[in-house]
């Protein structure tokens, strides 16, 4: 089956759960958080969830293991905790839990973002995948990245990954 016709079948929303990884940010300043379910619920979707949680292996791998579990979330979306300092590390949870890598997402990512910030978009380690029957995607954290990454990545083949995955 053609990449079109399964796109074309590909119509029902998807049940999303949204997870910002920070130390920094909370409830009452995540705007890029609040930008996913805004755009996701927009689209369609239903957020079924939304936690702003520490940059923190402990406390962000219990939260993605109970989304793949729950038997009604199709869709992670993750950001923050994509770069390369020493407190980010959301990239090592969500790529440990991936059975399958969607490599090109990262590579779209970075090669969209080298339009508005230049070289530093090499340092960006968003991640896509499939973990279970969910797909997980984990975008940097910035207000920018994370329109970027919905308008043109996310929002445009979820309900495809979605019902590819299912």
């Amino acid at each position: 089956m053609a990449h079109t016709e399964h796109k074309a079948r590909a119509k029902d929303p998807v049940n999303a759960r949204v997870v910002t990884c920070s130390d920094t940010r909370n409830p009452e300043t995540d705007a890029s958080g609040k930008l996913i379910c805004d755009l996701l619920t927009k689209d369609g979707h239903t957020v079924l969830g939304y936690d702003v949680v520490p940059d923190d292996p402990e406390r962000i791998r219990p939260l993605l293991q109970a989304a793949m579990a729950d038997g009604r979330t199709r869709v992670v979306i993750l950001n923050g905790g994509t770069g390369i300092s020493r407190r980010d590390t959301t990239y090592e949870v969500v790529a440990a839990l991936l059975d399958k890598r969607i490599d090109g997402f990262g590579e779209l990512f970075r090669a969209l973002s080298y339009r508005d910030i230049g070289s530093a978009a090499m340092m960006s380690r968003a991640v896509a995948g499939v973990a279970g029957e969910c797909v997980l995607v984990s975008v940097p954290g910035s207000l920018a990245a994370v329109r970027l990454a919905m308008e043109e990545l996310i929002l445009p083949e979820l309900r495809h990954m979605a019902w590819l995955v299912a």
